[in-house]
């Protein structure tokens, strides 16, 4: 039957609309409210992008469970440290990957190669023993940034001409607590202090004063770096374990990511493209 319409001697064809099929995996239906409510899990810029990465989470979940119940797996939940138990289908899950994902191990040759080829990421980071003075001054305030910047400039002209005046000038001018110790900050290493100061440290001059002040987000710091003890490198045997465990897991995700493509291709998906890249599972 027609569904054209007359209207003023015109023939109009009704608009085409197409439903969105539903989330599906072998015709189990994932509802858009428990859609709706993974997308907490899954921070994005946009809300579609939360909302397709819940999805495909959701499928691949179901992808799993569907999988666990067809070979028979019993759900034996565990418990951590603090009491908190695994839910039923968590338990079917994580059994199933432990039976079914079988990775090697690295072996000593492996991670000794990873060791030489980026022996630069196993070392002890850098220290430097340090004193600043701050010109405290809010990131917001233009006016008040360029005042202490000013400042800033003028002390340190000060004490390249005195240096041994530091200790003075810092209990005088700085808005930081260690001015009352004459801005002594002691031994510095990595995270103990904001990214831009701590960024600037690497390439100050040791033993004497900075020559220009270092911006932060808190104001205008006048630096001295006194000592920079260099990072050392760190042994194999002492990194063997941890590089072990790395190579281990990323082998250990590329067979995860693998086992849910073989499901999926052999599953029936509607409703969304499943790219098991981007499950919590291999994340």
């Amino acid at each position: 039957m027609s569904t054209e319409v007359a209207h003023n001697g015109c023939t109009i064809k009704p608009a085409i609309t197409t439903k969105q099929k539903a989330v599906a995996v072998n015709g189990v239906v994932i509802s858009r409210a428990a859609i709706s409510r993974e997308t907490q899990n899954h921070p994005a810029g946009k809300p579609i992008e939360a909302w397709l990465a819940a999805a495909r989470a959701l499928v691949v979940r179901e992808l799993l469970l569907q999988e666990a119940r067809r070979i028979g797996i019993a759900a034996e939940p565990l418990a951590d440290a603090d009491g908190r138990r695994e839910t039923d289908e968590e338990a079917l899950v994580r059994t199933l990957i432990v039976r079914e994902v079988v990775t090697p191990n690295a072996d000593e040759p492996a991670t000794r190669r990873y060791y030489e080829q980026n022996r630069a990421r196993f070392r002890t980071p850098d220290l430097h023993e340090v004193r600043h003075i701050l010109l405290a001054a809010p990131p917001g305030d233009h006016e008040a940034r360029q005042i202490a910047r000013q400042r800033a400039d003028a002390i340190i002209a000060m004490l390249r001409e005195a240096p041994s005046a530091f200790g003075d000038m810092a209990r005088a001018e700085s808005a930081c607590p260690s001015g009352k110790v004459g801005g002594v900050l002691g031994q510095i290493g990595p995270d103990q202090t904001v990214r831009e100061f701590e960024r600037a440290l690497t390439s100050l001059p040791v033993g004497e004063i900075a020559p220009a002040p270092v911006e932060s987000r808190y104001g205008f710091h006048i630096v001295i770096v006194d000592r920079r003890i260099a990072g050392r490198e760190l042994p194999f045997e002492m990194v063997q374990a941890r590089i072990a465990a790395w190579l281990d897991e990323q082998v250990r995700r590329v067979a995860i990511r693998q086992y849910i493509g073989i499901l999926a291709g052999r599953a029936e998906i509607t409703g969304i493209a499943l790219d098991a890249n981007t499950t919590p599972l291999v994340q």
